[in-house]
This record gives C-alpha cells, structure tokens and sequence, in this order.
C-alpha cells in the first residue's frame, strides 16, 4: 500500500505518494512520463521508492483554511491589479495552511493565472507592436515558462523549501528596484516606430527574454519589472504599450508553467479553487475602486509585505 508522506515547513514531504520496487513488482504502476519528472531516489534508504504523482488530500483544506486562502488570493488580486506583487501574500499563505513548497508554487500559479488572462484580454487594444516583434517574443515565453515549470518540478522538496526566503527576498528587490532597472536598460537608442528594430536586436532581445522566462516559470515574482527592462532595450519609451505587452508575455509565460502543472497532477485543486474566486474577486475591487489608492504607497506595502516574510521564511528554514 503506497505511503504518502507530508511536506511542511519543517522539511519533510507531502502532496505524492512512494511506492517501493516491492510494492511496484506486485502491480502498482506509476505514469512513465510523470515518473520521470517526479522521480526521486531514496539512496540513503534500503529500498529505492519510484514517486507516484497524485491528487493528494493529506493536505487537508477546512473552512477556516479556505476562508484565509480565500482572503490572501482576494488581497493579491488587488495588489497585482494596483501595483503587482501579489504572489508575496498569496504563495507564503499556501505555505501558512502546510502545502508543500513545490505544490504551493504550482498551485499559486494557477490561482493567479486567470485574472492576469483578463488582464492581458483588458490589454489587447494597446497592443500595437508588429507580429515580427511580438512572436518572438512570445515563442521564447512560452518555452521558457515551460523550462522553467518542469525546472520546478524536478527540484526536490527541501531543496526548494530552502530556496524559498531567498527567491521571496530577489523578487522583492526585483519589485523595489525594477524601476531603476529599468531606467538603466532604457538608455537603449529610443525607436519610436517598432518596424525600425533590426532583427539582430529582435534576437538578442528574445534571447534575454528566454533567460527572464525559466525564471517566470520556475518562481515568478518580480517578473514584470525584469520584463520591462527587456521592452526597454529594444527602445520603447511609451509606458502603455511596454506594459500592454509586459502583460502578454507574462500571460504566455504562466500559461506554459500552468498547463505544465495541471498536466504533471502538481495542483491542489480545492485551495487552487477558492484561491482563484478571490482573486478574481479582488481584481475587480482593484481594477474598479483601489485605482484610487496611491500607488507609489501600495509599492511600499508590498515591498514590506515581501521582506516580512523572506525574514520569516529565512528563520524558519534554518
């Protein structure tokens, strides 16, 4: 009988369930191809376990567990329709309700994936930049939100658990400083008609945007500032249109990540579920009354959001 085995904050394992060559030897079977990106061997242990991705309920959701998610997911909508920066309340909430490290990263994604698609729906009559531009740009998001999701999946557990704090902490430096980043990238030569890049610079460019895409794929935050210091070296300067395609791109990154995830059974749908009602929920009150709020000051809550819990996370991964 498989043994699944829990991951919490502590560092042990949970989401999957292990069976034993034994065990597999009498008839229990795991998916060959999700075998490969799950696979984990136990040297230290006298029998080697071959990991069987599954749905797993050990990671229970009560009511006032959903209640939480629900009101962490409602905040970052808000947060990501204001200012961004909303996976820094919503993927350490996961961690809060004991998922798993990993499955709490994959699950956050999903969540948050369908209002940054309304968003980019939102965005399509900015989107002026010629197909010669945009597709490649698009085709490399997509392969590497897809490297960087299987990149995930195959880093274990603790590993990732330990890279958590740090990951937390460069995506709050990327929030605070990618202004500045920006700024730097932008003194690229300014081309005001987008048919004027060459297809050198197209190249060069798309090939940055691979590099900023694993990361989008494999954690995240912090990736649409990264984005628009690339937007910046190909010299746009109109601020509408970089984020009308900032928002495209990270669409297409998380797309990949998301259909990576859901494919590989690394989601947990019940807390993926209520997560993705209130963030919906908070990017219509963001996108409908928070527009109001200052967000020079919502910049601040966020950034000290993030370095709150990277300090949390680096005491309580030591």
């Amino acid at each position: 009988m498989s043994t699944p085995l829990r991951i919490v904050l502590a560092g042990q394992t949970a989401g999957f369930a292990f069976i034993s060559s034994a065990e597999r030897s009498q008839g229990k079977k795991c998916s060959s191809v999700r075998e490969k990106i799950f696979s984990i061997d136990y040297s230290q242990q006298k029998n080697r376990f071959t990991c069987a991705p599954y749905f797993c309920y050990t990671v229970g959701l009560h009511i006032p567990q959903a209640i939480f998610l629900c009101f962490a997911a409602a905040i970052a909508g808000t947060l990501n329709a204001v200012a961004g920066g909303g996976s820094f309340v919503s993927f350490p909430a996961l961690l809060f309700t004991r998922v798993p490290a990993v499955v709490a990263n994959t699950t956050n994604t999903v969540a948050l994936w369908p209002g940054l698609a309304a968003s980019t729906v939102a965005y399509l009559k900015r989107l002026n930049a010629p197909l010669r531009v945009l597709l490649p740009l698009v085709v490399t998001s997509v392969a590497g939100g897809w490297a960087g999701a299987l990149l995930l999946l195959r880093t274990p557990q603790h590993t990732f658990l330990h890279l958590v704090p740090w990951l937390l902490l460069g995506g709050t430096l990327l929030f605070a400083f990618g202004n500045k980043m920006r700024a730097v990238a932008g003194r690229a030569a300014i081309i005001d008609d987008l048919r004027e890049i060459s297809w050198q610079s197209i190249l060069v460019t798309s090939f940055v945007e691979l590099l900023v895409s694993v990361y989008g794929g494999y954690f995240g935050a912090g990736i649409g500032f990264m984005t628009l210091g690339v937007l910046a070296t190909l010299g746009m300067r109109d601020i509408l249109a970089m984020g009308a395609i900032r928002t495209l791109l990270a669409a297409a990154i998380n797309a990949a990540a998301v259909l990576t995830f859901i494919w590989a059974g690394a989601v947990l749908w019940p807390q993926c579920t209520v997560m993705i009602a209130g963030s919906l929920a908070g990017g219509w009150f963001g996108a409908h009354y928070a527009q109001k709020a200052d967000p020079r000051k919502m910049r601040y809550i966020v950034i000290g959001v993030g370095l709150v819990m990277s300090a949390y996370f680096f005491i309580a991964t030591r």
